[in-house]
């Protein structure tokens, strides 16, 4: 799959799954918007991909800031003059229970994140999306089908609406020709469970897959290219499972 002269806009692009995006997508020609906020990391990853022949536009930017985001695809059109794809990736995973004391701030910033800055990136991308007949892939998460763990419950409401956001967004964009999908991955190598604070590890949950794995994040990267090209010209509003199973036993 070639994305020769493609534009990607590739949030949470600094590790995990938005790394690996940015890398395969950078392998197959396609000009590489980075954007993340560890400035360190996204310098790493940018090395990676203009390995592979263009140097990446690296943009740090908090995507739940409205200025920010504003900003990030200012640039972006400034640099390439369009936007083919883009790749709401950036996602963070909070745990908390319903009794616990700091429940509303712990919404406020997981929905920030989680779904009202894939609203307005949308929002924002879409005139662009239309001129290119491009389309959006949404990486939302097996939690937004069931509860994953008791700690979830706030995070999985982030998610679960935005597999209906993914829906609404698809059904409304279909008359311009631009696709929007998502991906629910289950249990994958990344860091994002080192960083909930509780003590959840990866080992815990893949022995619970019916396969005994968890995912790699190029294998999700796959996903992400395959729905980003002309081979899924028919798939729009869908909701791409890679779980090894692990819905199976819920």
């Amino acid at each position: 799959m070639s994305f020769s002269q493609k534009v990607v806009f590739i949030t949470g692009a600094s590790s995990g799954i938005g790394a690996a995006i940015a890398i395969e997508f950078a392998k197959e020609g396609a000009n590489v918007i980075i954007v993340g906020r560890n400035e360190v990391k996204m310098k790493n990853i940018s090395e990676k991909c203009e390995t592979y022949g263009k140097k990446p536009l690296v943009i740090k930017a908090d995507i739940s800031k409205n200025k920010e985001v504003i900003a990030a695809v200012k640039k972006t059109i400034e640099t390439f003059g369009k936007l083919d794809v883009l790749v709401n990736n950036a996602g963070i995973l909070k745990c908390i229970n319903i009794l616990d004391k700091g429940v509303l701030e712990c919404y406020d910033e997981l929905m920030g994140t989680n779904l009202r800055a894939v609203v307005h990136l949308t929002t924002l991308a879409a005139p662009y999306l239309i001129k290119t007949k491009g389309n959006i892939v949404n990486i939302s998460s097996v939690s937004g089908s069931c509860i994953t763990h008791t700690s979830f419950g706030l995070y999985s409401v982030t998610k679960a609406g935005l597999n209906h956001f993914t829906r609404a967004a698809a059904l409304e964009l279909a008359p311009y020709g631009v696709r929007v999908n998502a991906i629910s991955p289950g249990p994958v190598d990344t860091d994002i469970l080192e960083n909930t604070g509780p003590s959840i590890y990866l080992d815990d949950i893949k022995i619970n897959t019916p396969l005994g794995r968890s995912s790699k994040s190029v294998e999700i990267a796959d996903l992400v290219l395959f729905l980003s090209s002309e081979k899924a010209k028919a798939c729009t509003g869908c909701n791409y499972v890679s779980d090894n199973g692990f819905l199976l036993t819920k």
